[in-house]
């Protein structure tokens, strides 16, 4: 698909290659899911790290996903407090049903690891580093 506007061709682009690294990862052929994943565990990210982490994150995303990661985002929220992968996935699970992937822990890990590789290192470890210990290892596993 070609707009015609080349901001718009790149960002499109941009977003299909991380949504197939995710698909890839889950070995799945499902588009559809890999997106609704990988939006649900960016809203989870965002939940958690408090706005001023959450705007340096978005400006690290393609435009498309930039836009995914604010939509519905209230700033005045406060953050989330979750503490255990668990409750994490239980987050993201709000979002999306993730039985069709079959296990949900390692669906969002997939989809953790998809942003790390997208991002850039140092402003990935930085996100990673206002985790909690527990929730900090599964990121970095991921």
């Amino acid at each position: 698909m070609v707009s015609g506007l080349p901001v718009f061709d790149k960002t499109i682009q941009e977003t299909n290659l991380w949504l197939k690294e995710l698909m890839d990862r889950l070995e799945i052929n499902d588009r559809q899911m890999a997106y609704a994943l990988l939006r649900a565990t960016l809203h989870a990210v965002r939940d958690r790290i408090g706005p001023q982490s959450a705007c340096h994150l978005g400006a690290q995303l393609p435009m498309l996903l930039r836009g995914v990661f604010y939509e519905g985002w209230r700033l005045a929220k406060v953050s989330t407090k979750e503490r255990h992968v668990e409750s994490f996935v239980d987050h993201v699970l709000q979002e999306v049903p993730l039985e069709k992937i079959g296990d949900p822990e390692a669906a969002v890990s997939a989809a953790l690891a998809v942003i790390r590789s997208h991002v850039d290192p140092g402003e990935a470890l930085k996100i990673i580093d206002l985790f909690p210990d527990e929730l900090k290892r599964f990121w970095l596993q991921a």
